[in-house]
């Protein structure tokens, strides 16, 4: 297994391109929380800033999701193939962490 691929050092290659769109997701989300923090300073009324924060995490989760998924699809399934099921306990307790 190369050395920047899922592996004891626990490192994920992710291409250029998927890298770029993940980064753009989290300059969103980041953009949304510190709309809520200038909400917070206007005084703005509390159902607007609680709607925002729902937006906010919906954002983080479809993220985690996505996330999840391509590790599902390339980390944990390499893993499997190559005999090394123990991946399958660290998964569950990700997932459980999602939820």
């Amino acid at each position: 297994m190369e050395k920047n691929e899922c592996n004891q050092r626990r490192l994920t290659h992710r291409d250029e391109e998927t890298k770029k769109d993940l980064s753009k997701r989290l300059n969103i989300i980041e953009g949304q929380i510190k709309g809520i923090n200038q909400m917070i300073a206007e005084d703005r009324y509390c159902d607007d800033v609680l709607i925002q924060i729902v937006a906010a995490s919906q954002a983080l989760k479809s993220l985690g999701n996505q996330i999840l998924e391509t590790h599902l699809k390339t980390c944990v399934r390499r893993d499997v193939q190559n005999g090394k099921t123990d991946i399958l306990e660290d998964v569950m307790q990700v997932i459980k962490k999602l939820q």
